[in-house]
């Protein structure tokens, strides 16, 4: 028998109706019907409707057919806050610290004091506008 975990996080249900809005807002935004989603994904317009009205429960592989189409992330159709994301670093920015640790501390700490440095006069500048 599996393990329960001891603090779950909540998760809230995404409700059909809410994420076909969504899904209809964001094609009407983008000036596409729901014929022309339809033949961009390969399926029949009928199907885009039951979607958008809730009727009908996507699959994942659907609202991700259905977000790329879109031209947006599966987490915007979702609903989810850009704060509720976070976003992967860079392969050059993880390169880039990789060869930061293996500095000696002395000089890690010499460049990260740079940065810190860096970064407060810029957001003073951006703060001065």
């Amino acid at each position: 028998m599996p393990r329960r975990l001891k603090e779950t996080p909540h998760i809230e249900s995404i409700d059909s109706c809410e994420l076909g809005s969504r899904i209809a807002a964001t094609r009407r935004k983008r000036g596409i019907t729901q014929t022309g989603l339809a033949s961009l994904i390969g399926i029949d317009q009928r199907l885009i409707s039951s979607y958008e009205v809730g009727r009908v429960t996507l699959s994942a592989e659907m609202l991700t057919r259905i977000a790329v189409a879109l031209q947006v992330s599966t987490d915007e159709l979702l609903g989810l806050k850009a704060g509720d994301i976070v976003e992967a670093p860079t392969v050059r920015l993880v390169k880039r610290l990789q060869k930061i640790k293996r500095l000696p501390p002395a000089q890690q700490k010499a460049l990260l004091k740079n940065i810190d440095m860096f970064l407060k006069a810029a957001e003073a500048d951006s703060a001065a506008l």
